[in-house]
């Protein structure tokens, strides 16, 4: 029985860690996210140009879409900073739209979507599975 609760106190530890880790890593994301949204709304000739892709919108558009996430990333990781309640569901609701927008995006700077979408499921992971109370 102790072991058990060994191993759930470590599990939880871990846990905790990576979710501090996780806010830091969405904060950056999220700075990221604002500096690839305001690149691709001035229209830098950074990105791909992808031919006929089946969600292909305007690159402004997707710098909207990079941006707002982006904003709303650092606002989130701020509140799972100082562990607010709300920011462990913001969280996930916001790692999991930056998978979607991160998938969609593959195209046009794959390295980095591929990057931010392992990031977002680590952050994912860690608030899901870590209860504060037990730590």
């Amino acid at each position: 029985m102790s072991s058990e609760f060994e191993k759930y106190e470590a599990k939880q530890g871990t846990a905790f860690g990576i979710t501090v880790v996780a806010a830091a890593l969405l904060f950056v994301a999220g700075i990221v996210g604002v500096f690839a949204g305001i690149s691709a709304i001035a229209g830098d000739n950074v990105y791909v140009a992808t031919p006929d892709y089946i969600y292909k919108f305007n690159l402004s558009t997707w710098g909207w879409i990079h941006l707002i996430i982006g904003i709303i990333a650092i606002v989130v990781a701020g509140g799972l900073a100082v562990g607010s309640g709300w920011a462990r569901v913001s969280a996930i609701i916001i790692a999991s739209l930056s998978i979607i927008a991160q998938f969609l995006w593959l195209p046009y700077n794959p390295w980095w979507a591929i990057l931010i979408i392992v990031l977002d499921l680590v952050v994912i992971w860690a608030v899901s599975t870590w209860e504060p109370d037990v730590v």
